[in-house]
């Protein structure tokens, strides 16, 4: 097998494309749905919400169990959103919990 220094493999591929991308695109309420999605995947995707307002993702579920993964992933997330959207557009991410009385907590 021939082994080029400095080659990535395909699979980094949409990683250095897409942000490059998404950055070309207006910041629409579908774009940060999309960007939700690919940040978390299907499962999470299809059972919250998330909005973008100021530099605060707000990601809301009415499913206790679903908003404590949501909130154990935090820094994971955000990490991952920062890096499709951009560090200076999401500073934070709140998750709110529908059908409770609890307190959203923010995340940096």
């Amino acid at each position: 097998m021939i082994h080029f220094e400095g080659m990535q493999g395909l699979g980094t591929l949409p990683a250095l494309v897409l942000p490059a991308l998404l950055a070309r695109a207006p910041l629409t309420p579908e774009k940060v749905t999309f960007v939700w999605g690919l940040a978390v995947g299907s499962a999470i995707a299809r059972v919250t919400t998330a909005t973008l307002a100021e530099t605060v993702l707000t990601v809301r579920t009415a499913d206790p169990a679903w908003a404590r993964e949501v909130e154990r992933s935090c820094a994971l997330i955000l990490g991952r959103v920062q890096q499709l959207l951009g560090a200076t557009l999401v500073r934070s991410i709140v998750v709110e919990h529908l059908n409770a009385g609890l307190k959203p907590r923010r995340h940096s």
